[in-house]
């Protein structure tokens, strides 16, 4: 249990608890292929980089990989192409993204059900549910996995600060769950988002946008 009262097991449990106040993803438009929807308030991309260790703190940290950028935004273009299957080098190319590790991204969300994969002379990826039914939670648990951010490895009981009362070893250490609750709430944001809501907020902002990717892949068949 930790301090809001929510229980912390396993981050599965995590996916579906509600929507918080933290906002975690601002949303900006604008409409060109290759320019990103999804921003952090700023002119720039969300800053995204892969795991690493620290060999010093033995503390992991962790950021989102850049497959979630470009998974998120390929959900969003399938979402205004509808029905239709598009393949994985068209879905790159309108990002101008290397085909073959968006193709890996790509098949990461239909192994979760959020695409299909169709065979054929006219195959390619669309949507498996719709987009009011995948949360970009669900996005970030089919590329980046489900691994907590932050893993306490007790060094509070290392050296100078170890010794003394084992009693008090037995309470949760405090920074310990002072993480795991800002990540609950991080991962109850992005639970609460669809990938409808973002494009609604994409066309409030630029209602143009829907037509224009419609229009190119059109373009481009």
């Amino acid at each position: 249990m930790i301090a809001d009262g929510s229980t912390w097991n396993h981050p599965r449990s995590w996916l579906h608890r509600g929507r918080p106040a933290l906002s975690v993803m601002q949303v900006g438009a604008t409409g060109a292929p290759g320019a990103p929807y999804l921003q952090n308030g700023t002119s720039q991309p969300i800053h995204i980089s892969c795991r690493r260790q620290s060999r010093t703190s033995n503390i992991q940290v962790v950021r989102m990989n850049e497959g979630v950028e470009w998974a998120v935004h390929s959900c969003l273009n399938l979402a205004w192409l509808g029905e239709r299957a598009v393949p994985a080098a068209r879905l790159a190319a309108f990002y101008e993204l290397p085909a073959a590790y968006l193709n890996k991204q790509l098949q990461a969300l239909a192994r979760a059900d959020i695409l299909t994969s169709v065979s054929g002379p006219r195959g390619g990826f669309r949507l498996a549910r719709p987009p009011e039914k995948v949360t970009l939670m669900d996005v970030v648990v089919a590329i980046d996995g489900d691994e907590p951010a932050f893993r306490c490895t007790e060094i509070r009981q290392r050296g100078g600060s170890g010794g003394g009362d084992a009693d008090a070893y037995r309470k949760p250490c405090a920074i310990d769950a002072a993480m795991r609750k800002a990540e609950l709430a991080w991962r109850r944001e992005l639970a609460g988002q669809t990938v409808a809501d973002v494009m609604t907020t994409v066309e409030h902002a630029n209602p143009g946008v829907p037509d224009k990717v419609r229009r190119w892949f059109d373009d481009t068949r």
